[in-house]
């Protein structure tokens, strides 16, 4: 068990003993809320891991290392936005995603453009929220206004990168 597993554990355990402390039973209502949220999420964790597992065996690692690999400069760093912004799913699909594109060769500098298009332009999200909610002139400034995010983070990446292996980081 890692240290994140083992602070979780602990501030479960912790919240758990405070609602069992309180007289109004929140612990119960605390449990029912977690048993709720455990019947959605757990199927889509399984789908998504079965979809991440797929992923890593029918990708071609030549074509990660020319599209995405650490000698990819900016042509990496724009495939990485792209793809980012249109892959659907929460971070239980991408970050697997990334996982088996960095063991496949990509480059840091691809991967962080490809989370950050990912967490700012998703198109999914996009729709079924962001348009329905805020309107689309709301939804266009802040996509007009986020635009280049992606890529200056990709690009960040490849100088900090570069920077850190010269200190033998």
């Amino acid at each position: 068990m890692d240290g994140i597993s083992i602070g979780l554990w602990l501030a479960a355990l912790i919240m758990g003993g405070i609602a069992f402390a309180r007289p109004e039973k929140l612990h119960k209502q605390g449990l029912k809320i977690a048993w709720e949220n455990i019947v959605v999420m757990v199927p889509r964790i399984a789908m998504a891991v079965v979809v991440a597992g797929l992923f890593a065996v029918i990708l071609p690692t030549e074509l990660v290392a020319n599209w995405l690999g650490r000698d990819s400069g900016l042509t990496g760093i724009v495939v990485g936005s792209l793809a980012g912004g249109v892959t659907p799913g929460g971070p239980m699909l991408s970050f697997p995603i990334v996982t088996i594109l960095f063991k496949a060769g990509a480059g840091v500098g691809p991967l962080i453009a490809y989370l950050t298009a990912w967490s700012v332009f998703a198109l999914h999200r996009l729709f079924a929220f962001e348009l329905p909610m805020m309107g689309a002139r709301f939804t266009l400034l802040r996509l007009v206004s986020s635009l280049a995010l992606p890529f200056l983070a990709g690009i960040l990446a490849l100088l900090l990168d570069g920077f850190l292996k010269t200190l033998s980081f």
